[in-house]
């Protein structure tokens, strides 16, 4: 199934060079994979991976191990921020 997986700001250097531009990847995953798949696929550090959010809505991290994705989701995921 196919998905868009985004990181934004520092995490998006962990993104192939193919996603940096852009800050996104689509992906084709397998039937049953959880957002806690891809977080550690592609070895984001858990105290970066702050707000998660599949279509808009949050996904808190109690529910990230089981949260399974869906074809045609999208998977954004931010470090936390600061600003003025």
């Amino acid at each position: 199934m196919k998905i868009t997986f985004k990181l934004f700001a520092t995490l998006q250097d962990y993104l192939p060079p193919e996603g940096k531009k852009t800050n996104a990847l689509a992906l084709d995953v397998a039937e049953g994979t959880t957002v806690e798949h891809l977080i550690k696929r592609y070895s984001l550090p858990e105290k970066l991976v702050h707000l998660v959010l599949i279509d808009g809505s949050f996904v808190p991290p109690a529910e990230r191990a089981g949260r399974v994705l869906r074809d045609g989701e999208t998977l954004a995921i931010w470090p936390p921020v600061a600003g003025g």
